[in-house]
């Protein structure tokens, strides 16, 4: 029974080769488009952990810095830092925007920009894995980037309307949509994203010269002070929150969001949003793909063999004169398919490992998900067999003579 399979290879061994090739390049996008999302499940993972928080305190009513906009008043920090079970705290802010290296070599980079408080290394919010340069120290004008933004020490990179010097270099510090992230001080990001471009703020200065309740006789000093206040920007996204030794996040959380009336997120919850709110849609995308490539597969795997079965239909007739069992036509078919399949399955396995590191996204190939792999393609193997089988045993012997 084996010895008829492989005879029947090697006579068109060409063939059947390239037409694994062809299913493998097939298996292998297949292959990719998992690792895609196991990619971004792992990018969701990885900024929670990079961060360095126990809990995220947000906008009341709002899911977070990473899915939805969220301001909190700066100074909140200084009530929270007060609470039982709090070891550290921070404000952050988060920007997502184009990142633009100045100099010969120009370039705009898509990145997440991130505003942290000066601080060492263990802090929350400061970058870790630095693999070159320093932390930022100044208040003013230091980046430590990504390695992933292709940006060097000593490179000189404009955010808005400053530049900043890139002082340090760190690696695997992504945001959930997998964008390099930038680290500047947290006044400098606060300007980024909350204050207004200089045309905007001449004219808002004028409106607020032209209200009449604000021009008093009985109140010097009002203008001026409203004019002040529009001119500072004393919110940022999120405080990070460390917890102290032996004491529970949601026990922490509890007081927090009955004083100062704000949300608060431990670790499970925050991973709950980014994986089934954040990234649900790009996860259907994706499932969707990966059934339609699969039905692809398939259609493509019983259109060989079925097109294999039908050139050789003499052949079979013969096997059925002389004897030879169904059982034993039957394998030989089914042997062929999975050994179509199996030869598409290591050349999608070798594509993808080679390919992978070269796509925009992270892509994470992992075990399980080529085991599943191996046992689907099995699978749609021996399901696609089926009609080139059924074609084989309506054969009549008596063709062999016939023909």
């Amino acid at each position: 029974m084996i010895s008829l399979a492989g005879r029947d290879i090697l006579q068109g061994w060409g063939k059947f080769v390239f037409t694994g090739i062809g299913l493998g390049l097939l298996i292998g996008v297949t292959l990719t488009m998992a690792g895609v999302y196991r990619g971004m499940v792992d990018d969701a993972r990885v900024l929670l952990d990079n961060s360095g928080a126990d809990l995220w305190v947000v906008q009341q009513d709002t899911l977070g810095p990473y899915a939805e906009s969220s301001s909190v008043q700066d100074d909140v920090w200084r009530s929270i830092a007060a609470m039982e079970g709090v070891a550290r705290v921070a404000n952050i802010t988060y920007l997502t925007m184009q990142v633009r290296l100045t100099g010969p070599s120009a370039r705009d980079v898509r990145a997440m920009v991130v505003g942290v408080t000066p601080d060492g290394p263990g802090h929350p919010g400061q970058p870790v894995h630095l693999v070159a340069g320093r932390h930022i120290t100044r208040s003013h004008y230091e980046a430590v980037a990504d390695v992933a933004t292709g940006f060097a020490l000593g490179d000189t990179i404009r955010i808005r309307r400053n530049d900043y010097t890139v002082v340090g270099l760190t690696r695997r510090m992504v945001s959930s949509g997998g964008d390099p992230m930038v680290f500047i001080p947290l006044k400098d990001a606060q300007e980024a994203q909350f204050l207004k471009d200089n045309d905007a703020i001449v004219r808002q200065r004028a409106r607020t010269e032209q209200n009449p309740a604000l021009n008093r006789p009985g109140v010097p000093g009002l203008l001026d002070a409203v004019i002040d206040s529009q001119s500072t920007n004393p919110y940022v996204n999120a405080v990070l929150v460390q917890l102290a030794p032996g004491h529970l996040p949601e026990r922490v959380a509890e007081p927090i969001r009955r004083w100062q009336r704000l949300t608060v997120y431990t670790r499970a919850q925050m991973e709950e949003i980014l994986i089934a709110k954040l990234i649900a849609t790009s996860a259907r995308q994706i499932a969707m793909f990966l059934v339609i490539l699969a039905v692809v597969s398939a259609a493509i795997v019983a259109f060989i063999i079925y097109t294999l079965t039908l050139g050789k239909i003499r052949e079979i007739a013969v096997l059925k004169l002389i004897g030879t069992r169904n059982r034993t036509i039957a394998a030989m078919i089914l042997q062929q398919a999975v050994g179509l399949g199996l030869i598409g399955f290591v050349v999608g396995k070798i594509a993808a490992t080679f390919w992978a590191p070269a796509f925009p996204k992270h892509v994470l190939l992992e075990t399980g998900d080529t085991v599943r792999a191996l046992v689907a393609v099995v699978v749609i193997c021996v399901l696609a067999s089926v009609l080139a089988i059924r074609a084989a045993l309506r054969v009549d012997p008596a063709e062999a003579i016939g023909g």
